[in-house]
């Protein structure tokens, strides 16, 4: 069984900074690309941030410049470094990860989100 758990998120106020981490644990032979996700309310999830295994990153348009994705292989962790934080930002943020445990498959795995919340 894996299990991806966040942690990090909070409230703060506009103009700052937070950082989120999500640890995979289980039986984990590989991890493929990991991302971050988010929802605000009454809107769809939509893509954050995406690193590959190979370390090549994507990010959203609305955060470009801003935000930061990373990992750390060896302790199954990803990580998301938010800067210049605005009240858009405010969302539940999940993070995602493609992994092969007791299967020959990868399967995509989902922790439970946390809470990020920019007051103005």
């Amino acid at each position: 069984q894996v299990q991806l758990v966040e942690s990090g998120g909070g409230l703060v106020q506009a103009g700052g900074s937070l950082r989120l981490s999500c640890a995979a644990s289980g039986t984990i032979f590989s991890i493929n690309d990991m991302g971050w996700y988010r929802q605000a309310p009454g809107k769809q999830r939509e893509l954050v941030a995406l690193i590959t295994s190979g370390g090549s990153t994507t990010y959203a348009d609305s955060v470009k410049g801003r935000f930061t994705i990373s990992r750390d292989d060896a302790k199954n962790t990803v990580y998301l470094q938010m800067n210049s934080l605005k009240p858009e930002d405010t969302a539940v943020y999940s993070c995602n990860a493609l992994i092969k445990s007791a299967s020959i498959y990868f399967t995509r795995y989902w922790g439970q989100g946390t809470q990020v919340t920019v007051s103005s």
